[in-house]
């Protein structure tokens, strides 16, 4: 069955930004030749928060990808960039992506807050979208590999 893979960012200063683009744009384009992805996109909610939604034909190509090259990088930086951090993984019959609005729902559902250094007191407080907006999807992504 797809996994569903949605993370909720937000960056704790703007300083960050230049690094945090250029890593999910390359991590975006990792996942479209990945084996095994499917679609997904980026998107965002003001505020300096950010978005992915993408899914996976299992959960071990959504971990191949996780654990690989320019993502497996990024990750830890994402520790001192962020002050909050969400996701959530879901299993779903569907092949497509979600809306906003429905990731929003799902993250706030069953999301879980990840490890940050600086933490807001929302993400502190166990707070997975403390600010409650829904995503507006951007780039769409579009699996590559064969």
């Amino acid at each position: 069955m797809p996994v569903l893979s949605i993370t909720r960012l937000r960056l704790r200063s703007w300083r960050y930004f230049p690094a945090f683009a250029l890593y999910s744009l390359r991590s975006a384009r990792q996942a479209e030749k990945t084996g095994g992805f499917i679609g997904g996109w980026l998107g965002g909610s003001g505020a300096n928060t950010y978005w992915t939604v993408t899914v996976w034909r299992d959960e071990a190509a959504m971990k191949a990808f996780r654990d690989h090259d320019v993502h497996k990088v990024a990750m830890p930086k994402l520790l001192n960039w962020c002050d909050e951090a969400a996701m959530a993984r879901v299993e779903q019959p569907a092949h497509e992506a979600p809306s906003g609005d429905r990731a929003f729902q799902l993250l706030s559902q069953q999301g879980r807050i990840s490890k940050v250094r600086n933490p807001s007191a929302e993400h502190a407080a166990g707070r997975t979208v403390p600010d409650g907006r829904a995503p507006r999807p951007g780039r769409r992504l579009t699996a590559l590999a064969v």
